[in-house]
């Protein structure tokens, strides 16, 4: 049997195992292994073969693992939360006076119940704040500098 069958066997293999696991080093050691099927069907010797393999195993893991990893973990950017964790550090529009216990802000074009971040505070009517946190249906709020 030839050596490009035998590598491509093996990156079909390790692909579909990478699809049942979810890892990514399974699919980097697939991918490697198929550019290694490329180099013998080429023609290059076994030893150039393995030295590709490890080339493009080194490639993906430097270029691909933490991409694939920051994905892995749920890290999105901010434009992509939703929610609402997606309303946090937006900016409102008071629309009744806003102290420690009560208020209402505009947040997007919808009506909230509000409450001073700093309870100390008194935020007028009119005022622009940002919204610190959301706890159950009132948005914690601070006033804009």
């Amino acid at each position: 049997m030839d050596y490009w069958v035998i590598w491509l066997i093996l990156a079909v293999v390790l692909v579909v195992a990478e699809i049942f696991t979810l890892t990514t080093a399974l699919g980097l050691l697939g991918g490697a292994a198929l550019v290694a099927s490329v180099a013998a069907g080429l023609g290059l010797p076994l030893p150039l073969q393995l030295l590709v393999f490890v080339a493009s195993l080194g490639a993906g893991v430097v270029a691909i693992r933490p991409i694939a990893r920051r994905h892995l973990k749920g890290l999105q950017p901010r434009s992509q939360r939703f929610g609402i964790q997606a309303i946090v550090g937006k900016s409102a529009y008071v629309l009744r006076e806003v102290t420690g216990q009560d208020g209402r802000v505009r947040i997007g074009g919808e009506e909230w119940s509000a409450r001073a971040y700093d309870e100390t505070l008194v935020i007028p009517a009119g005022a622009t704040v940002d919204v610190i946190e959301i706890e159950g249906a009132t948005a914690l709020v601070y006033p804009r500098e």
